[in-house]
């Protein structure tokens, strides 16, 4: 039987895991990005996007943790972008 594991979710301690008024222009919300302002700097995050360098400590082995063991990502319409309809 096939098992679904959720993993490097990011969620404010009061439950929003983006903000407000999703555009175009802030996908993620007005401010959303702030939620994950402790993931960017990451190492992991950083390799991900072809630097290499970022910083190590809790905030990259929790990063890291959840890219471990990862067969494949499965997103929704909506995960990136305002995308709406048919």
């Amino acid at each position: 039987m096939s098992r679904v594991k959720v993993a490097s979710f990011g969620m404010s301690i009061d439950g929003f895991s983006a903000g407000p008024r999703q555009s175009l222009e802030d996908p993620l919300g007005v401010g959303g990005t702030s939620l994950m302002a402790w993931f960017f700097p990451t190492r992991t995050f950083q390799q991900a996007h072809g630097d290499g360098r970022g910083e190590s400590g809790i905030d990259d082995d929790f990063a890291a943790r959840g890219f471990a063991n990862v067969g494949a990502w499965i997103l929704g319409r909506n995960m990136f972008g305002p995308v709406r309809g048919p």
